[in-house]
């Protein structure tokens, strides 16, 4: 028989905040799946690494970071072909996915090349969003407000229409882009109501006023514009 391909959801970073059953998941796979940048540790290990047990074989995928999206989707050929060999064989695998497996999570592109074969499992995560309000202490929405997630690499007139259509805002993958972002945000006259947090979770993170925050941001950070009934506003 096949065995089952578990893409766990890590949640953003403190490993307490796994759940009870990714937790269970990771300790009892023979297999374990994660990505990591070339020549790097695994962000997504790391946050697991108790809960590994020992003898595990470990499949390590290395996903070049960058524009062009032929290496990476190369690595995932690559990933996908040995995932699904050890399926073949009856091994469980657990794909370990910092955050949610299917909330811009690795996961997905090998979830793509196997589903139709194989017996597939999501176990969610602790999203970044999620995270990044928490280290705030501020609402993200309440009642009927709505929520919108962009990627901070759209360009400025897409990024200045959706956040003028929105409700609240999160800006993802705002690195290389943060100056740009930043001064984006304030000519929109929304700078007293935008935030800036980085790896949320984690004993270095940091939450401060997007006014305050630094022109070049590491890859686990994001933007939130709170435009709806914050109290604190």
């Amino acid at each position: 028989m096949s065995g089952v391909l578990y893409g766990i959801g890590l949640g953003p970073g403190d490993p307490e905040l796994l759940t009870l059953k990714a937790a269970r998941l990771i300790r009892s796979a023979p297999v374990l799946a994660y990505p990591a940048s070339p020549g790097a540790e695994s962000f997504a290990r790391s946050i697991a690494a108790g809960q590994i047990a020992e003898g595990a074989v470990e499949l390590r995928i290395e996903v070049p970071m960058q524009v062009d999206r032929g290496p990476a989707q190369a690595a995932y050929d690559k990933a996908a072909a040995e995932i699904g060999a050890a399926l073949d064989l009856g091994q469980d695998v657990a794909f370990l996915c910092e955050g949610d497996p299917l909330f811009y999570g690795s996961f997905m592109y090998v979830l793509a090349r196997l589903a139709a074969d194989h017996r597939v499992e999501v176990v969610p995560g602790i999203t970044s969003v999620s995270a990044a309000a928490a280290a705030l202490g501020r609402p993200l929405v309440a009642r009927n407000a709505s929520l919108s997630v962009l990627p901070g690499p759209l360009e400025d007139a897409a990024l200045r229409a959706a956040i003028t259509a929105a409700g609240a805002v999160a800006i993802l993958k705002v690195g290389r882009h943060m100056a740009r972002l930043k001064a984006l945000v304030s000519d929109m006259g929304l700078a007293e109501r935008a935030f800036y947090v980085e790896r949320a979770t984690l004993p270095e993170g940091r939450a401060m006023p997007l006014a305050e925050a630094p022109d070049e941001a590491p890859y686990f950070s994001m933007i939130l514009i709170l435009k709806g009934d914050d109290p604190w506003l």
